[in-house]
């Protein structure tokens, strides 16, 4: 039968019927459901060596030793290291020879009685290639958007199934695994943010484009890489922190993109609600932004990423292209202050009422999301004349006008949006959710992104200046961007 007309429990009766692939289910939370399936699925005696449950804390801790979070990365590896071990200890001499082992492992936190916590969870599966072989493992963080506590955990048995039958059939095309973990579910119940694939024989795999491919896939809306460049899950990465965040192209980090970050911080963390030392400060590329000649090029993103991590910052990559969704999304994770950091020219657009027609409350609505809990802006300054240039060459920022200035600078001050929204703007200065840098650098507001891409491609004099050294270095001694 065609892999693409497999239904999720035709999955799990081949998986039985195939009697080399014999192992362990352990289930945490949302039931035993992705068990349950390869026991109706007829011939689970040839797959299934134990399955367990150990919803208890203390039995938890007892089996799989103390995690702290029990609904987390470290529990799951912990579950899945010790239930493989087991297999080996137990089985090894009586069927390793012929058998495939496989540890597959869930800590979930489906939803509660009153409706009120996160819906989340972690997934993974250790399993052997080849028998004898050494172990792989593919480790995924799921969220479960149904709203009844019954349908989620129907969702994550039919994910369960799809990740067993994937890593055994599939995984030597993550791109093909990756959309086949939604089968049967569909893009609207579950939402999978991050996933690794980790072993010998995956070493040729980038999980940094693997996790590019769950947002190009509509698997998820955001993926996050922390500052050493490592995939991370933004619940856990922002846990307890105050976020400020910087979209841009970054092709590559310029000095005026670090300048905007830099100063931005100094204000930031000088707040008396700010804890400096809890701030996680991220850049932020848009699918939109990644785009070059109508596709994503792998090798470009990666340099993008590695240029931001020299710079001592992660990456946060996202399908938001609305600053309000952008602002949901960090909400959903973080409780404390939030900035957002962008020019004039990004300011103005977010004033373009036409990007809110759909929302029943137009621009009202969208305004009210974005400034939802301490969100502000942080607005950097740009010289008229680039600001003209701008508008020329992008096609955009010509909703807004400005006003004469004596040091040609465009500032939040001279910024003067359509008629009918001056009342709204000057709301959002007067009540504080608008900031203007301040101390900017001016020759950095010289420099034009695009012109800058064109002297780093064919190294012409004085690329080097306009980028920091650290990119620089980076540049040079990977050759990115070269013609």
């Amino acid at each position: 039968m065609n892999e693409e007309e497999l239904t999720v429990e035709r999955k799990a009766l081949r998986i039985n019927l195939d009697s080399s692939k014999y192992g362990t289910f352990a289930e945490i939370g949302a039931g035993q459901e992705v068990a349950r399936h390869f026991f109706q699925a007829g011939g689970a005696a040839g797959t299934v060596a134990k399955t367990m449950s150990a919803y208890d804390m203390k039995f938890s801790d007892a089996i799989y030793g103390e995690a702290g979070r029990y609904v987390s990365r470290k529990r799951l590896v912990q579950m899945m290291s010790h239930e493989y071990g087991l297999l080996e200890k137990r089985l090894s001499d009586a069927r390793g020879e012929e058998t495939y082992f496989f540890a597959f492992a869930t800590t979930v936190s489906a939803l509660n009685y009153q409706k009120t916590n996160e819906c989340h969870g972690w997934m993974g599966i250790r399993f052997q290639i080849e028998p004898n072989s050494p172990f792989h493992d593919i480790i995924l963080h799921v969220r479960m958007l149904d709203r009844e506590n019954r349908l989620q955990q129907e969702a994550i048995g039919m994910l369960g199934v799809n990740l067993v039958y994937g890593a055994f059939h599939m995984a030597e095309n993550p791109k093909k695994f990756i959309t086949g973990l939604i089968d049967d579910i569909g893009e609207e119940r579950i939402e999978v943010d991050m996933i690794e694939f980790n072993g010998p024989d995956f070493e040729k795999f980038d999980n940094r484009i693997l996790c590019l491919n769950l947002v190009e896939c509509g698997l998820s809306n955001a993926i996050m890489f922390n500052r050493e460049g490592f995939i991370v899950q933004a619940a856990e990465e922002l846990y307890k922190k105050s976020c400020l965040i910087e979209r841009g192209s970054f092709r590559p980090v310029t000095q005026v993109n670090l300048d905007m970050l830099e100063k931005a911080k100094n204000q930031f963390v000088s707040r008396d609600d700010v804890e400096g030392e809890q701030v996680e400060v991220f850049m932020e590329l848009t699918l939109g932004n990644l785009l070059t000649e109508g596709d994503i090029d792998p090798e470009d993103f990666l340099a993008r990423i590695e240029v931001i991590n020299a710079c001592g910052y992660g990456v946060l990559v996202s399908n938001y292209f609305e600053y309000f969704r952008l602002s949901a999304y960090l909400r959903r994770h973080v409780k404390k202050p939030i900035g957002m950091v962008m020019g004039l020219n990004n300011l103005a657009d977010i004033f373009k009422e036409e990007y809110y027609a759909k929302l029943d409350g137009g621009i009202l609505e969208a305004f009210g999301v974005l400034f939802k809990e301490n969100v502000k802006i942080y607005s950097y300054p740009i010289e008229l004349e680039n600001f003209e240039r701008y508008r020329k060459q992008i096609g955009r920022g010509d909703n807004v006008e400005t006003e004469v200035s004596n040091d040609g600078l465009v500032t939040i001050d001279n910024l003067l949006v359509a008629p009918n929204l001056r009342n709204l703007y000057k709301y959002i200065r007067e009540n504080g959710f608008l900031i203007s840098i301040d101390d900017c650098n001016r020759e950095n507001m010289q420099l034009f992104s695009r012109d800058i891409l064109e002297r780093v491609k064919t190294r012409s004099n004085g690329w080097k200046e306009s980028l920091p050294a650290s990119v620089v270095a980076m540049i040079e001694n990977k050759g990115l961007w070269s013609c």
